[in-house]
């Protein structure tokens, strides 16, 4: 396993970070093919064993339990001292008045909310999830400054939105004396690179940690474009990510099938390394509901790409709509 510095910070974090949206009730939350806690106990092992040592999560992944999964799962498998824990709020966790959203009364409530769950005291990164166009930018950074200064959150970042709202966030902080956004987790992945035009300069720039989710498309980049999975299915969101550049995007999976042929590795290393080699990447996020999606992350750190090799992914791209921010 490789580590490397989180951004700007003191923070090391290993090259892959493991995405747990796959854990969970599947009974609670709207993914309704998630992995209950017997069955993710063993990925989030074997995650360790291989040395990752950053996990993500959120207060709204199947209702909280994806927390309380993970959260049990690394206090019988490892000190707290050795993994990273990264969480999110502003999505909706109950009916009414100040349900969701990034209003200090919902920051406050739901960051206690997330350690309840988490079984810990503090969180080691503390995101919001999406732009809240109700509340003012003021108001949220203000709230998560209290949260670090609290001692409940060691760093903050933030999730896809615009980078105009991303360097309002900083200036917002920066003026203020607050503590500064240190990290994006945005989309990026071979079929959706419109995050190379603003977002990824940007960071680079301010010495921003990238960490993308999504970084196999869902999956689409790891198997033949018809082929679907249980996932797929159901996945409505999914779905309307690539609905209107099937053309484009399937001709980019047919590449990566290609590449992989030629090196003689699965397809998703072939994904991941494309992904890894972009600057500045920290550390793309990546869900495992088999066991060879953790092994195929990993072995992905080995794979090089050559400059013809990453020319022959990238040649088909076309510009897409904006998409991720919901």
């Amino acid at each position: 396993m490789e580590y490397v510095k989180f951004g700007k910070t003191g923070l090391e974090v290993s090259r892959i970070c493991l995405g747990c949206m796959s854990y969970g009730v599947p009974e609670r939350g709207s993914h309704r093919w998630v992995l209950n806690e017997e069955e993710s106990r063993p990925f989030i092992k074997r995650a360790l064993e291989l040395g990752i040592n950053f996990f993500d999560t959120a207060n709204v992944y199947s209702d909280g339990t994806s927390e309380e999964i993970l959260g049990r799962a690394l206090k019988d498998l490892v000190q707290r001292e050795e993994v990273v824990i990264a969480t999110k709020v502003y999505n909706r966790m109950r009916p009414g008045p100040n349900g969701a959203g990034l209003s200090r009364k919902a920051i406050l409530a739901e960051i206690d909310n997330s350690l309840k769950r988490l079984g810990t005291d503090y969180v080691d990164l503390y995101q919001i999830h999406r732009w809240d166009y109700t509340t003012p930018i003021e108001e949220t950074m203000e709230a998560l400054h209290d949260v670090v200064k609290a001692g409940k959150a060691r760093y903050i970042g933030a999730s896809s939105m615009y980078a105009w709202q991303f360097l309002k966030a900083l200036h917002t902080a920066e003026k203020h004396g607050w503590m500064r956004f240190v990290s994006m987790q945005n989309y990026l992945n071979l079929l959706y690179r419109e995050e190379e035009r603003e977002m990824l300069p940007l960071c680079k720039e301010e010495g921003i940690a990238v960490i993308p989710w999504s970084p196999l498309a869902r999956g689409r980049l790891t198997r033949d474009w018809d082929e679907t999975t249980a996932r797929s299915e159901t996945d409505e969101f999914g779905k309307s990510l690539y609905a209107q550049t099937a053309d484009t995007d399937r001709r980019i999976v047919e590449r990566v099938a290609e590449l992989a042929a030629q090196r003689g590795v699965s397809r998703a290393q072939i994904a991941l390394a494309w992904v890894l080699q972009k600057e500045p990447v920290t550390a793309p996020i990546v869900g495992a509901t088999k066991m060879h999606h953790l092994e195929d992350a990993v072995a992905a750190l080995s794979v090089q790409l050559s400059p013809e090799e990453v020319a022959m992914l990238e040649e088909p791209y076309v510009p897409h709509p904006v998409l991720g921010f919901r």
